[in-house]
């Protein structure tokens, strides 16, 4: 194993790490020696998770939450620094991207958008790396959307908030640098369980530069290499994993 993604004796969190992109990122911090931790809404399924974990020699911890809920971040990190005594790298995934016209939005449905995109993520991140500064520092890895860096109709709200996540990581790399590095990486359209709802000629083609929609396994390299001394002074940055939408 190459040395600069060997996370051997590392903690990982991955929010909404039960399915989809999120649970790509937890198997591959776990192949290469990580513990992880799955938090999502149902118990259950972060439980198939870390059992998938366990069965490679790694700890892992399930954990139920609601990813836009304050109190349900703070007793997530509570439960993660009293399992493990830290947290390495917080890779805040959890997310939702309803469409409806924009004049028909119901107030409910802004409010959870920008909860779970937005808001719950700022929470985690900046209580996780008020942590990390404390200690010997660590790593987050906002996933924003490249819904935030286009016209993105049907679906305002979300693009909103993933740009408003994309600013927070600025931000939050010089409140909390030099011990905390905080990065976006920003996927385009992904063959996940939530695509196959798409229509099938949408599952083939996709207006990017590479013509085709990404495979899930593709967006391990980014988050490894931002989780990884290989990006050692690299913080504050957006890294667009998107097949070229632009």
């Amino acid at each position: 194993m190459d040395p600069l993604f060997d996370f051997t004796g590392k903690v990982v969190l991955v929010t909404g790490g039960s399915r989809g992109l999120g649970y790509q990122m937890v198997k591959a911090f776990a192949e290469r020696g990580a513990d992880v931790i799955i938090a999502s809404r149902k118990l259950e399924n972060c439980e198939k998770v870390a059992d998938e974990c366990r069965a490679l020699g790694r700890r892992a911890m399930a954990f139920a939450m609601h990813a836009g809920r304050w109190a349900d971040c703070d007793a997530l990190l509570e439960a993660a620094w009293a399992e493990f005594g830290r947290v390495d790298v917080l890779v805040n995934n959890a997310g939702m991207s309803p469409a409806c016209p924009s004049h028909e939005i119901a107030e409910s449905l802004f409010d959870s958008v920008l909860n779970l995109n937005f808001k719950g993520p700022f929470r985690l991140a900046s209580q996780a790396a008020h942590r990390m500064s404390q200690g010997e520092g660590g790593c987050i890895i906002n996933i924003s959307s490249s819904g935030s860096l286009m016209a993105l109709p049907m679906v305002v709200p979300y693009g909103a908030a993933k740009a408003a996540l994309n600013a927070m990581t600025v931000s939050l790399a010089r409140e909390y640098g030099p011990k905390v590095r905080v990065n976006t990486l920003c996927p385009g359209p992904f063959l996940t369980d939530i695509s196959e709802a798409w229509d099938p000629k949408k599952r083939e083609s996709q207006p990017v530069a590479l013509g085709r929609p990404g495979y899930p396994p593709e967006i391990v390299t980014g988050a490894l290499m931002l989780a990884s001394p290989a990006s050692s002074y690299t913080t504050g940055a957006l890294l667009q994993v998107d097949g070229g939408v632009r």
